[in-house]
Protein backbone atom coordinates (compact mmCIF):
# COMPACT_ATOMS: atom_id res chain seq x y z
CA UNK A 1 0.00 0.00 0.00
CA UNK A 2 1.31 3.44 -0.89
CA UNK A 3 2.18 5.90 1.90
CA UNK A 4 -0.17 8.84 2.32
CA UNK A 5 2.62 11.29 3.11
CA UNK A 6 5.94 11.86 1.33
CA UNK A 7 8.79 9.83 2.79
CA UNK A 8 12.35 11.18 2.99
CA UNK A 9 14.94 8.57 1.94
CA UNK A 10 18.21 9.19 3.83
CA UNK A 11 18.34 12.96 3.50
CA UNK A 12 17.97 12.99 -0.29
CA UNK A 13 17.02 16.27 -1.92
CA UNK A 14 14.04 14.65 -3.66
CA UNK A 15 11.14 12.89 -1.99
CA UNK A 16 9.47 10.04 -3.85
CA UNK A 17 5.81 9.21 -3.37
CA UNK A 18 4.18 6.02 -4.57
CA UNK A 19 0.71 6.72 -5.88
CA UNK A 20 -1.55 3.81 -6.62
CA UNK A 21 -3.85 4.90 -9.39
CA UNK A 22 -6.23 2.40 -11.00
CA UNK A 23 -4.36 0.32 -13.54
CA UNK A 24 -0.84 1.49 -12.71
CA UNK A 25 1.53 2.55 -9.97
CA UNK A 26 3.26 5.90 -10.43
CA UNK A 27 6.43 7.08 -8.72
CA UNK A 28 6.40 10.86 -8.45
CA UNK A 29 9.24 13.02 -7.18
CA UNK A 30 8.77 16.21 -5.20
CA UNK A 31 11.51 18.50 -3.98
CA UNK A 32 11.70 19.02 -0.20
CA UNK A 33 10.62 22.61 -0.63
CA UNK A 34 7.35 21.51 -2.29
CA UNK A 35 6.75 18.69 0.19
CA UNK A 36 7.00 21.04 3.19
CA UNK A 37 4.11 23.13 1.87
CA UNK A 38 0.75 22.14 3.31
CA UNK A 39 -2.72 23.60 3.61
CA UNK A 40 -5.76 23.16 5.81
CA UNK A 41 -8.85 23.02 3.59
CA UNK A 42 -12.53 22.72 4.31
CA UNK A 43 -14.89 20.67 2.17
CA UNK A 44 -18.04 18.76 3.00
CA UNK A 45 -18.20 20.24 6.49
CA UNK A 46 -14.82 18.71 7.44
CA UNK A 47 -11.27 20.03 7.58
CA UNK A 48 -8.26 18.26 6.05
CA UNK A 49 -4.49 18.83 6.15
CA UNK A 50 -3.17 18.30 2.61
CA UNK A 51 0.17 18.44 0.81
CA UNK A 52 0.98 18.00 -2.90
CA UNK A 53 0.73 14.32 -3.79
CA UNK A 54 -1.71 13.35 -1.01
CA UNK A 55 -4.68 11.13 -1.80
CA UNK A 56 -7.74 11.63 0.39
CA UNK A 57 -11.43 10.79 0.52
CA UNK A 58 -13.84 13.68 0.90
CA UNK A 59 -17.60 13.99 0.80
CA UNK A 60 -18.90 13.57 -2.74
CA UNK A 61 -17.98 16.35 -5.17
CA UNK A 62 -19.54 16.77 -8.62
CA UNK A 63 -17.38 15.59 -11.50
CA UNK A 64 -16.08 12.53 -13.28
CA UNK A 65 -12.86 10.55 -12.94
CA UNK A 66 -9.91 12.57 -14.23
CA UNK A 67 -11.62 15.96 -13.82
CA UNK A 68 -9.74 18.84 -12.17
CA UNK A 69 -11.18 20.25 -8.94
CA UNK A 70 -10.30 23.58 -7.34
CA UNK A 71 -10.95 23.84 -3.60
CA UNK A 72 -11.01 27.51 -2.60
CA UNK A 73 -11.92 27.22 1.09
CA UNK A 74 -8.34 27.33 2.41
CA UNK A 75 -8.13 28.05 6.13
CA UNK A 76 -4.35 28.00 6.50
CA UNK A 77 -1.21 27.58 4.38
CA UNK A 78 2.00 26.42 6.01
CA UNK A 79 5.56 25.89 4.91
CA UNK A 80 8.40 28.37 5.01
CA UNK A 81 5.88 31.10 5.79
CA UNK A 82 2.67 30.51 7.75
CA UNK A 83 -0.51 32.21 6.50
CA UNK A 84 -3.64 31.96 8.63
CA UNK A 85 -6.97 33.12 7.27
CA UNK A 86 -9.71 34.97 9.07
CA UNK A 87 -11.57 32.74 8.28
CA UNK A 88 -10.13 32.05 4.77
CA UNK A 89 -6.75 32.84 3.24
CA UNK A 90 -7.26 35.35 0.43
CA UNK A 91 -6.38 34.26 -3.13
CA UNK A 92 -5.42 30.74 -1.98
CA UNK A 93 -6.71 27.54 -3.54
CA UNK A 94 -5.85 23.87 -3.75
CA UNK A 95 -5.92 22.08 -7.09
CA UNK A 96 -6.65 18.36 -7.27
CA UNK A 97 -7.73 15.60 -9.59
CA UNK A 98 -10.62 13.20 -9.07
CA UNK A 99 -9.33 9.63 -8.91
CA UNK A 100 -12.66 7.90 -8.29
CA UNK A 101 -16.23 8.29 -7.10
CA UNK A 102 -17.60 5.60 -4.83
CA UNK A 103 -19.46 4.44 -1.77
CA UNK A 104 -17.91 3.72 1.62
CA UNK A 105 -18.46 0.50 3.55
CA UNK A 106 -21.98 -0.13 4.76
CA UNK A 107 -22.87 0.80 8.31
CA UNK A 108 -25.89 -0.73 10.03
CA UNK A 109 -28.31 1.33 12.11
CA UNK A 110 -30.28 -0.84 14.54
CA UNK A 111 -33.08 0.47 16.74
CA UNK A 112 -34.78 -1.57 19.43
CA UNK A 113 -37.21 -0.93 22.27
CA UNK A 114 -37.26 -3.68 24.81
CA UNK A 115 -40.46 -5.60 25.52
CA UNK A 116 -42.35 -3.76 22.75
CA UNK A 117 -41.44 -5.98 19.78
CA UNK A 118 -39.96 -2.90 18.09
CA UNK A 119 -36.89 -3.62 15.96
CA UNK A 120 -35.71 -1.66 12.91
CA UNK A 121 -32.56 -2.17 10.89
CA UNK A 122 -31.34 0.20 8.24
CA UNK A 123 -28.13 0.32 6.24
CA UNK A 124 -26.27 3.34 4.89
CA UNK A 125 -23.37 3.79 2.47
CA UNK A 126 -21.84 7.26 2.34
CA UNK A 127 -20.83 8.63 -1.06
CA UNK A 128 -17.24 9.85 -1.38
CA UNK A 129 -14.79 11.29 -3.89
CA UNK A 130 -11.13 10.23 -3.88
CA UNK A 131 -8.91 13.22 -4.68
CA UNK A 132 -5.21 13.51 -5.42
CA UNK A 133 -3.84 16.92 -4.44
CA UNK A 134 -1.68 18.34 -7.20
CA UNK A 135 -0.68 21.80 -6.02
CA UNK A 136 -1.34 24.56 -3.51
CA UNK A 137 -1.78 27.93 -5.20
CA UNK A 138 -1.17 31.33 -3.63
CA UNK A 139 -1.88 34.06 -6.18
Amino acid sequence: MAPDRPVDFYGADTIFVLTNSPGSINLKGYSKREANVYAIIQTGGKQYRVSPGDVLRVERLPGERGDQVVLDQVLMVGGEELKVGAPLVENASVKGQILSQGKAKKILVYKKKRRKNYRRMQGHRQLYTALQIQEILLS
